[in-house]
């Protein structure tokens, strides 16, 4: 039995095959696809039929590189950026571009939908969360007041996991994990908040697709794609946001162990058998891919971030990690808020990026990109404390995504949270995680259940090899240090700065 997940994330998609019986991997693929450009700072927009466009190749170089075996595959499963917002009219065209979960613009609505209910501990009662600008509930705010016939001409609202669904069986329907990211679901209840909805608009959730189980499946492939792909009758798992099938895909399914990803954004996630609300609203508390829960913290700027100052010094990859690797734990007394596009944790969507301690020893690329790479991390560790206040603790970090490959990164993880860190065989948490659930689906749809922790068991492995435990040397410099952190944006902020 063969299954392809497909994770489309912010700057590209990528795919895999699973055989899901073995838990081998059999082909790799991934497609770039690009943002809309010349948009005013704070506006992130792509084309959704860019993501249709990067899956294709994805699937047809997968399909490729398993040669005749394409006949054994049963099952494709989906996930992609959360929070996105795609509006289609009465025809199923998009109306306009989607704005991203990285789109600040929507500051205004989102404060805006933190007073809707009275305040933002009513929110928090009612819904689960404070509301973010990242959330797709602002965004359709935005939409409504910003370009009211674009608001007019939408029929459906889907997020992108959705619209790949879509593209692929012709069924529109949400699931209970991507769509607890809209802000606009009571994730205790799984269902919508409709005076928060109604605030919105009275008609909004007619707009919306029937929301159901995380564990129903999506549909059928569509008969043209599957003539163009040569294949016979395949189900479509229901998908998820990355987040969700990265828990999947790095066997966070169970209590007691904590995930990190480091993409184009920073997440830090546990699975929980029950809702984990956070009253001061910093930590979502999101459904999952499996109808349980997912509480999460995370941080907007990873490899933006990284990107910015690779420009800046004309770095290949290596040349960032060579430099990172120069300098020294602390980066020689600098810290770096790295904030370039505002910042989701802390709430702060119109902040900007600062460095903080230069002087005549360390204004050089070596100590820069080591603070840069702290200033990361440090983020997602104030994450991690609050997680911890919620009552969440791990013994052992196991992290996903592109920027876990530098031994030097997963070292600094280690030092910072003062935790071990794991990597995987299989680097790519959230297609690997679509894949398994599709396997899952499948088998439940055939009437001969597979347990899901068999076949996390059997995919999901993690590499000894790219274990770093946390040296007791650094222990008091990285405490300083996210103390410093946490001092300065808070001082800088109070003040108007950020």
């Amino acid at each position: 039995m063969l299954c392809l997940g497909l994770d489309s994330g912010t700057t590209t998609c990528k795919g895999l095959v699973l055989e899901a019986n073995s838990g081998k991997v059999l082909a790799q693929a991934s497609a770039p696809h690009s943002f809309i450009d010349g948009l005013p700072r704070g506006h992130v927009e792509q084309d959704p039929q860019t993501w249709c466009d990067a899956a294709e190749r994805v699937i047809q170089s997968c399909l490729e590189k398993i040669g005749e075996r394409r006949n054994e595959v049963v099952a494709f499963g989906v996930g992609a950026q959360q929070h996105g917002l795609v509006t289609l009219d009465d025809r199923n065209q998009p109306v306009r571009p989607a704005k991203l979960w990285c789109d600040t613009s929507t500051a205004p609505e989102a404060e805006k939908l933190n007073r809707a209910l009275g305040n933002v501990d009513e929110l928090i009662r009612r819904t689960g969360n404070a509301m973010v600008p990242g959330y797709t509930a602002p965004k359709i705010l935005w939409l409504k007041e910003n370009e009211p016939k674009n608001f007019t001409h939408t029929r459906i609202i889907l997020l992108p996991h959705d619209f790949l669904n879509f593209w692929l069986t012709g069924e529109r329907q949400m699931e209970y994990g991507d769509a607890s990211g809209t802000g606009l679901l009571d994730v205790q209840s799984r269902a919508w908040c409709e005076q928060l909805a109604e605030f919105i608009d009275k008609d909004l959730l007619a707009k919306f697709p029937p929301l159901r189980s995380s564990t129903r499946p999506a549909g059928l492939l569509r008969s043209t794609l599957r003539e163009k792909f040569q294949l016979g009758d395949v189900l479509v798992s229901a998908g998820s946001g990355d987040n969700m099938l990265g828990a999947i895909g790095t066997g966070n399914i169970v209590t007691g162990r904590l995930s990190m990803s480091l993409g184009t954004s920073g997440t830090l996630y546990a699975f929980s058998e029950t809702p984990i609300i956070d009253p001061k609203g910093e930590i979502s508390a999101f459904c999952d891919s499996t109808d349980h829960w997912l509480a999460l913290a995370c941080t907007m700027n990873v490899a933006s971030a990284v990107d910015h100052v690779r420009d800046l010094f004309r770095w290949e990859m290596n040349a960032l990690e060579k430099n990172v690797a120069r300098s020294q734990p602390g980066a020689n007394g600098l810290a770096f808020l790295p904030y370039f596009d505002g910042e989701r944790l802390p709430n702060l969507p119109n902040g900007c990026g600062v460095i903080h301690g230069l002087n005549s020893t360390n204004t050089n690329r070596h100590d820069i990109a080591r603070a840069l790479i702290e200033g990361i991390v440090v983020g997602l560790a104030q994450g991690m404390k609050r997680l911890a206040d919620l009552g969440i603790h791990a013994d052992e970090l196991r992290i996903t995504g592109g920027g876990t490959k530098s031994a030097t990164v997963r070292q600094i993880v280690s030092d910072i949270f003062g935790l071990p860190v794991m990597g995987f065989k299989i680097g790519e948490g959230a297609a690997l995680g679509a894949a398994i659930q599709a396997a899952w689906a499948y088998a439940q749809t055939r009437g001969d259940p597979m347990p899901l922790e068999k076949i996390v068991k059997s995919a999901v492995k993690t590499d000894r090899k790219t274990r770093a435990e946390p040296r007791k040397e650094n222990e008091a410099l990285y405490a300083e240090l996210r103390g410093r952190h946490a001092d300065l944006t808070r001082k800088l902020a109070s003040s108007g700065y950020l």
